[in-house]
């Protein structure tokens, strides 16, 4: 059985502006076979990730708590608990903190996210 608890993870400062704490990657939890990763992102209040994009993985971000504008392409909408997001692979995204407290959310990349496969494109 695998369980790793979000108060238990180690969170690190992410190249896109977020702090992440992986929750299930397979590749690094030789346990698990799966095809796809998640992780628990936090974003401060009045922060925004740095655009960037998944040039092969599809994302799906589930807002926990707080709110925040989710930007995909030229697109932008207002997200908040309780909402998931789909991200297409190739997609320029970013999310904006809206609100006063923290914005977190999960963040599912299918197939598992890996570093060349993302690509940060600055502001």
């Amino acid at each position: 059985m695998f369980i790793k608890s979000i108060q238990e993870g180690d969170y690190f400062q992410a190249f896109d502006n977020t702090t992440l704490c992986e929750l299930i990657h397979p590749a690094r939890d030789c346990s698990i076979v799966l095809p796809y990763s998640i992780v628990h992102v936090v974003l401060k209040p009045g922060m925004t990730s740095l655009p960037h994009l998944l040039k092969e993985s599809s994302e799906v971000y589930y807002i926990l708590e707080g709110r925040g504008e989710m930007h995909i392409d030229n697109e932008s909408a207002a997200v908040a608990q309780g909402q998931a997001v789909y991200i297409p692979p190739g997609s320029k995204q970013y999310i904006q903190n809206m609100g006063t407290d923290d914005l977190k959310f999960l963040g599912i990349v299918h197939p598992m996210w890996r570093k060349e496969d993302e690509v940060i494109l600055g502001v």
